[in-house]
């Protein structure tokens, strides 16, 4: 008995020196805040689940309330894996060695934005921004760190006119997200603005838009965007192979209820190495500083923009 109830003893010394088995990490993620809280949710938190389903380990969408805080949240590995839009992508991985793009929406790998105008303002769809676009009194961008949003569309203005928007229109402003900016150009307190075309398609479908008091102006030719980045060590954090299968199972979403909340008709493979043109066209107009060689794909590889205006007289 003596002997039983010492065995008895040592064995629950061990236990308790052990403690209980270690809960399986959490596996979180982010995505830039490009539209209001609403559709961030129904979107996010069905993909959670949705991961959470198929990598059998937790998982947690962590929203953030601006561009800067999704790419600080992955610096800092606050987050495993964002979606991030063609800038604020290539500024997280370049702040994170290792990280690397995984998979994009079929759509993302040409996407494009749409230049909108009040119709106050006369101004009519084209092949080009008329020459009348910069007399407008006043302009909105998305998000400073938005590629559809602001990155470019200022690089095809600058190709156009000559010169920034705010060197050439009077108010030039950020409104923070596209709905917004669809908002404020439909309302007339901005003239005119930039958003991408998914937006303005989402909620033309809603019945969200007026077009008797907002209408497109002109498209621009299309660039790679939106993606899934992830930390470089999710395989030592996660186990062997995990990597692959959190890459695995974006690219294994078929459900067309889910792409629906995107919207994206599938996703496709991705890698850094498409978003070089992001790169460069942010370095070239001062939005990122240069810190590696030149890319291999230059600003020269992006579609040709429509030329520009003829001097005007006076």
């Amino acid at each position: 008995m003596r002997v039983r109830a010492l065995l008895v003893a040592l064995t629950a010394l061990l236990l308790t020196a052990c403690g209980p088995d270690k809960p399986a990490e959490t596996f979180t993620f982010t995505a830039i805040p490009d539209q209001d809280e609403s559709h961030l949710v129904e979107r996010f938190g069905r993909i959670a689940e949705y991961l959470q389903d198929k990598l059998g380990v937790p998982v947690k969408y962590v929203p953030v309330k601006s561009y800067p805080a999704a790419v600080t949240a992955f610096r800092n590995g606050e987050v495993q894996m964002a979606w991030f839009g063609g800038l604020s992508g290539v500024q997280a991985r370049r702040l994170v060695p290792g990280s690397q793009a995984i998979a994009q929406g079929q759509e993302d790998a040409a996407f494009k934005s749409y230049f909108i105008a009040n119709t106050g303002t006369g101004l009519q769809r084209g092949d080009t921004l008329p020459d009348a676009f910069i007399d407008q009194p006043s302009f909105t961008f998305g998000d400073k760190g938005s590629t559809s949003g602001r990155l470019m569309p200022e690089y095809y203005f600058r190709e156009r006119f000559g010169d920034a928007p705010q060197k050439l229109i009077g108010k030039v402003g950020f409104s923070g997200d596209h709905n917004r900016t669809l908002a404020l150009v439909q309302s007339g307190a901005y003239a005119t603005g930039v958003l991408n075309y998914k937006v303005w398609d989402r909620a033309m479908q809603a019945g969200e838009i007026d077009t008797d008091k907002v209408t497109i102006v002109w498209e621009t030719p299309s660039y790679p965007d939106y993606h899934w980045t992830v930390r470089g060590d999710l395989d030592e954090r996660f186990g062997e192979g995990f990597t692959a299968k959190v890459t695995d199972t974006l690219l294994g979403i078929y459900d067309p209820q889910l792409l629906s909340v995107f919207p994206r008709e599938k996703f496709i493979p991705s890698s850094h190495q498409d978003y070089r043109p992001i790169e460069q066209t942010a370095a070239d107009i001062g939005l990122l500083h240069s810190t590696r060689p030149p890319a291999s794909i230059a600003i020269s590889h992006l579609p040709a923009p429509p030329p520009r205006p003829s001097p005007k007289t006076s």
